[in-house]
């Protein structure tokens, strides 16, 4: 699939973890997440949650510390813009650290979402459970005015 340039089949330049754990300083950088390849030494300064994140996984696969923080979809359009090529595995390279979810790509987990597929909130990003969460508030805090004010009851006393 790969030609003698370097280069995927899709024209992305593919890069070994020898030549990733070459790229480990805040001044030449390089992460791996889902097997593609990120330059990530012009954000080190800039990444919200510190450099010190970014550093600690400069030259490896960043993908479990990449997941496991949740990033937002802002996030992953910065992490986009950062792409250099992809990661080509040669036998004795470490396993993949978190599982590719049955070899869906991220190009194809993005689709998904844009169409409105999975997540709680369909394709609001989660914004439809807070919608439902601050409704739900709304609706008890109506319900207990109402029957504190003495609703539902007939002039006698009598419940309606």
């Amino acid at each position: 699939m790969s030609s003698s340039d370097g280069l995927a089949a899709g024209g992305e330049k593919e890069y070994t973890y020898a030549d990733i754990s070459a790229h480990n300083s805040k001044k030449d950088g390089f992460v791996v997440i889902h097997d593609r390849v990120y330059n990530a030494a012009s954000f080190v300064d800039e990444h919200p949650g510190g450099e010190e994140v970014l550093l600690d996984v400069l030259g490896q696969d960043a993908t479990e510390a990449f997941e496991d923080v949740g990033h937002s979809d802002e996030a992953r359009e910065i992490l986009n813009s950062l792409l250099v090529g992809r990661l080509k595995r040669l036998p004795g390279d470490p396993a993949p650290k978190v599982p590719d979810q049955g070899s869906v790509s991220m190009d194809t987990m993005a689709k998904t979402k844009q169409a409105g597929g999975g997540g709680l909130g369909g394709g609001l990003g989660g914004v439809g459970l807070y919608g439902l969460m601050l409704l739900g508030a709304v609706l008890a805090f109506g319900a207990w005015k109402f029957l504190a004010a003495g609703g539902g009851q007939k002039e006698g006393g009598v419940k309606i």
